[in-house]
């Protein structure tokens, strides 16, 4: 019931409700309606699970404390070219060094989070064997991303406009160099407070929600729903609401079938990382 009232009363019912209750209860009232009209604003979509977007006991939601970023296909995106470059690279190093049939290592991409797990799996790779897994990784990673890659000035202000007391990592299924590399290239290195890739998480993927309390450790935030996620899968986006996270699509087309997709488990979807400030404008100090 209160929250039906939160939902028709107007401005001037709830100055007049103000008047006959406590203060510290009038100010939380206001807070609550005004996230709530402003959740309405922005077409966020309310999800079970979490107290902030649950439309079974909607409430009101904490400061973020930290801003996961996606690195490929998120923080830039450039038709997958550089995703294709990495697939053909890890389909001929697959073939060359483990002998496996054309397609095979795409296969075990999506049968397991990585074409990397696929091969522990497999019995390819040996997990405890460090050497192993880092030629691997060295290997399919070798790109000129510089080449690849441009500066992204508007990308850059946008970031720089990010409340400064919100921390920003990149959380990446990819290895560090590798993100670093993108990072550079695209001119933001310097505004994130760390990268969280593949071997922070145990070779686990973002498609397993142990991957997710690992960044969180990572990141010192022990609130779920202190956690803002931007990613482009939609297996990752569902693996981040199990958690409890606060989830953003970015990208509404599907690499694979070249169709729209979407997410009922995030609360809003943005065609490009350009638009964050158009769902999340609270995070930000100023217009850029």
């Amino acid at each position: 019931d209160n929250e039906r009232t939160y939902k028709i009363m107007s401005l001037k019912e709830l100055g007049h409700l103000q008047n006959h209750i406590q203060p510290s209860i009038s100010s939380h009232i206001l807070q609550l309606y005004l996230q709530y009209y402003h959740d309405l604003r922005l077409k966020r979509r309310l999800l079970r699970g979490t107290s902030g977007s649950n439309i079974d006991s909607y409430s009101l939601r904490p400061k973020p404390k930290v801003i996961f970023f996606d690195c490929d296909d998120c923080l830039y995106f450039d038709n997958w070219k550089i995703a294709g470059h990495l697939t053909t690279k890890i389909e001929d190093h697959c073939q060359e060094a483990f002998n496996l049939p054309n397609g095979r290592a795409y296969e075990l991409y999506k049968e397991h989070g990585t074409c990397l797990r696929g091969l522990m799996a497999e019995g390819l790779i040996d997990r405890d064997c460090p050497k192993s897994i880092d030629g691997f990784l060295d290997k399919v990673h070798d790109l000129p991303i510089h080449q690849m890659l441009v500066p992204d000035d508007k990308l850059r202000q946008i970031i720089l406009a990010i409340d400064p007391t919100i921390r920003k990592y990149v959380f990446t299924a990819s290895v560090r160099h590798h993100a670093a590399r993108c990072l550079q290239a695209l001119g933001i290195d310097d505004l994130f407070d760390g990268i969280i890739d593949v071997k922070d998480c145990n070779f686990e993927t973002k498609h397993s929600v142990s991957s997710f309390h690992i960044a969180m450790n990572k990141a010192s935030v022990t609130n779920v729903e202190e956690c803002i996620f931007l990613d482009d899968s939609l297996t990752n986006i569902l693996a981040a609401s199990q958690v409890g996270w606060r989830s953003v699509l970015v990208g509404t087309t599907g690499r694979d079938c070249g169709k729209k997709v979407t997410s009922e488990h995030a609360e809003a979807e943005i065609e490009r990382i350009h638009d964050i400030e158009k769902i999340l404008p609270e995070i930000f100090m100023h217009k850029y």
